[in-house]
C-alpha cells in the first residue's frame, strides 16, 4: 500500500477535480474514501494511502502533476491466443520510473493485449499531464499499425487502434518506436508477473 507524500485535503481537491466521487471513511480513523478504477484511497489525519489492483490512475491524479516529456514502454501478454491475458506499463522520464503497473485483463489474444497495454499507459501518462510521450514497444504490428504503416484487417484491432489514436491527440508530440524485447522487459516482466498471480 503506497502512502502517498500528499495533504489528504490537497489530494481530496484533485481527486473531486477529476471528477471522482468522495465518500466518507469508514471508521473514526479515516477521514474520507473514493474508488476509481480498481483502485482506492484512503485519507487518515495526515496521510494518504492507494491501494487496489490498479491505482496507477489515482497516484497520478494525486501527485503534482509531471508536465513534460515521458517514455511509455507497454506489453500485452496472452497465454493460449486467445486465452488468459495480462497488460504490463512503465513511464520513465529523465527522472527515472514514473509509474508502473501490471494487471489481469479479460481473456482475449496477445495483440488485443498489446493494445490494451498501451492504452493503459497512455491513460496513465494522460493523468500525469505529460505532454509530449515516446511510445516504446516490442510488438512492431502494433506499433506499425499505429503508425499507419499496415492496414488494421481485423474490426477488434481497428476499433483499438483508433482508441489509440484518439488518446494520442491530447498529447502535444509523440513517437512511437518498435524495440527489441530486451529494451522491453520490465514492461514484459509486469504483464507475466499479473499472469501468474492470476493462476
Amino acid at each position: 500500500m503506497p502512502s502517498v507524500d500528499c495533504d489528504p485535503t490537497t489530494a481530496r481537491t484533485r481527486l473531486e477535480n477529476a471528477g471522482i466521487d468522495i465518500q466518507p471513511g469508514n471508521t473514526e480513523y479515516e477521514r474520507w474514501r473514493a474508488t476509481h478504477e480498481a483502485g482506492n484511497v484512503v485519507a487518515y489525519e495526515d496521510s494518504v494511502v492507494v491501494q487496489g489492483r490498479n491505482p496507477a490512475t489515482l497516484l497520478a491524479l494525486i501527485r503534482e502533476s509531471s508536465g513534460g516529456r515521458v517514455h511509455v514502454y507497454f506489453d500485452g501478454a496472452s497465454r493460449g491466443n486467445p486465452g488468459p491475458a495480462a497488460i504490463g506499463w512503465v513511464l520513465v522520464n529523465s527522472s527515472g520510473i514514473v509509474t508502473e503497473g501490471g494487471d489481469t485483463i479479460k481473456s482475449t489474444t496477445n495483440n488485443r493485449a498489446e493494445y490494451a497495454a498501451l492504452t493503459r499507459g497512455l491513460e496513465v501518462a494522460t493523468a500525469h499531464s505529460f505532454e509530449k510521450v515516446d511510445i516504446r514497444g516490442d510488438s512492431e504490428l502494433i506499433i506499425k499499425q499505429v503508425r499507419g504503416e499496415y492496414q488494421t484487417n481485423q474490426p477488434a484491432l481497428r476499433e483499438r487502434r483508433i482508441e489509440v489514436r484518439q488518446l494520442l491527440e491530447s498529447f502535444d508530440d509523440y513517437t512511437l518506436e518498435h524495440v527489441p524485447r530486451e529494451a522491453n522487459s520490465r514492461a514484459d516482466k509486469l504483464a507475466n508477473k499479473a499472469l501468474d498471480a492470476a493462476g
